[in-house]
């Protein structure tokens, strides 16, 4: 996939590609820092069909929804000839005793055999945790390991 990147100048940024339908789908990174979702026609890239402004916590969101399923998708796709072995996306919901602490705090490859195999945050993916990386609420962990495994992790990030 061709992602092209064009300056607005005194605006900002826009990245954008070209879907199968020929609509071209992108991000506006405004200078003053707000983002804007935009669907271009797929012969006049300047002239925007739809507009959507994101807060940053939205455009995390939306990053979170669509880049988690995808790196699942595709770890499950290569564990798929791997008998036991599941990948899962965690949440770390507000509330978790492990909002704000470290991976190693959670221990959850000593106490369930799972390994965190990256973090998403923001739409942005952090792949292989140092143990001192920080949870925040609003991250998906994408995770590797046996079903009861998955689960007690779930139910470690969710509990303690």
């Amino acid at each position: 996939m061709n992602v092209e990147v064009t300056p607005l100048p005194g605006i900002g940024v826009r990245k954008e590609f070209a879907a199968e339908n020929g609509r071209r789908v992108g991000v506006i990174n405004h200078r003053d820092g707000a983002i804007e979702l935009i669907v271009s026609k797929s012969d006049d890239p300047d002239a925007c069909l739809a507009s959507l402004p994101l807060t940053t916590d939205e455009a995390g969101a939306l990053a979170n929804l669509l880049g988690a399923p995808q790196l699942v998708a595709q770890l499950t796709e290569e564990h798929r000839e791997l008998p036991g072995i599941n990948t899962r996306q965690l949440a770390v919901k507000a509330g978790s005793p492990y909002d704000g602490r470290a991976l190693a705090e959670a221990q959850i490859r000593t106490r369930t055999g799972v390994s965190v195999v990256a973090v998403m945050r923001a739409g942005q993916v952090q792949a292989s945790p140092a143990p001192d990386f920080t949870f925040t609420a609003g991250d998906l962990i994408v995770a590797v390991g046996t079903a009861e495994g998955l689960d007690a992790a779930a139910k470690i990030l969710q509990h303690g």
